[in-house]
């Protein structure tokens, strides 16, 4: 019998490849669709149509409607064995019950509940729901329904150690516009780490937020204002003898990929703190901290001294255990004992 998959998420995701190599592994066929393309009401003109609408929420449906409309021709033809979702805000529960007529359907919340409250309601509409973050496993038992805690991961044919000279003392990679946590913590590591190479890169401020704003920004060498592709964040995490990692504000008992890209490409990490986090590392090998003063100690300690065996350890426990093909395993695994 012939294994497909359908993978599902959105075009900024680029673990869309890594989930599909996955199953690719696995024996699947695959199939990937973005859903910045063929429609998304805040990609390229959409974006500036959206922007300027008098009536925003009818545009959105409007255009979530199409989308639905397209995936389900896009499954007809397809007919896979599995949906795999990333998300799922922008499917309709009358396309996740499709799906399952003739597939098994796994979701996976690649972030917190409280960021996308459409994906709420979809645990009764898929055949495994998974959360990256206890707390909201919780929340469903709460409810009476059954969710499973499935950390997120890394390619680790993308985030792996190179011996290159370490020629950056504090690095950050990530998103900052609206990410007001992270913005505030690396404000004051410039602030108070003046004698340091610091590269900071994430579009922090956008032209089309505020033209102003972006022409007069402040210490562009420090504020790259810009992403960059995993491959390139690959190169950076092995030059830095830091690397920052700061989790968005509602993350409470979990981890988001960095945690295990960074220390995937033998990087010394210094995160904040949470419990799931240090059951992960409970020797030392991630630098955790609960407040501002412990993050500037943790710095200054890692500048001072080699942490490359800490590194090294960490690297050697994601590899283990953490990987994007753990995984999709662990998912499958669930799905099939979930189903009987």
């Amino acid at each position: 019998m012939n294994k497909t998959a359908l993978i599902i998420g959105s075009s900024f995701f680029h673990y869309n490849i890594s989930i599909s190599n996955a199953f690719k592994t696995l024996g699947y066929q695959t199939f990937i669709e973005e859903y910045d393309l063929p429609v998304h009401p805040f990609k390229g003109w959409l974006k500036w149509r959206h922007k300027f609408s008098l009536n925003r929420k009818k545009l959105r449906e409007k255009s979530y409607n199409k989308y639905n409309n397209y995936i389900i021709e896009k499954f007809n033809v397809i007919n896979p064995n599995i949906v795999f979702i990333f998300n799922g805000n922008i499917l309709q529960t009358r396309t996740l019950d499709h799906f399952r007529k003739t597939a098994k359907v796994i979701l996976w919340m690649f972030d917190s509940l409280s960021r996308y409250p459409k994906s709420i309601d979809h645990i009764d509409h898929v055949d495994a729901f998974f959360c990256y973050e206890k707390q909201d496993v919780e929340w469903y038992a709460q409810q009476g329904k059954t969710a499973f805690f499935m950390p997120q991961g890394y390619d680790e044919k993308c985030y792996f150690p190179q011996k290159v000279t370490k020629d950056i003392d504090i690095l950050f990679v990530g998103i900052l516009y609206n990410y007001k946590k992270r913005i505030k913590l690396l404000t004051s590591v410039v602030k108070n780490f003046t004698d340091t190479k610091i590269l900071i890169f994430g579009v922090y401020k956008p032209y089309y937020k505020g033209i102003l704003k972006w022409l007069f920004r402040e210490k562009r060498k420090i504020y790259q204002n810009k992403n960059i592709p995993p491959q390139q964040v690959n190169d950076y995490y092995n030059r830095a003898k830091v690397v920052l990692n700061i989790h968005h504000e509602t993350q409470k008992d979990g981890a988001n990929p960095k945690v295990f890209e960074i220390s995937g490409a033998g990087a010394y990490q210094i995160c904040d703190y949470n419990p799931y986090i240090t059951s992960l590392f409970p020797n030392g090998e991630v630098g955790l901290y609960k407040n501002e003063q412990e993050l500037f100690d943790l710095i200054e300690d890692a500048l001072q001294n080699n942490k490359s065996e800490n590194a090294k350890k960490a690297q050697e426990i994601v590899l283990e255990n953490h990987t994007f093909l753990h995984r999709v395993k662990e998912m499958l695994a669930i799905l099939d004992k979930h189903s009987l």
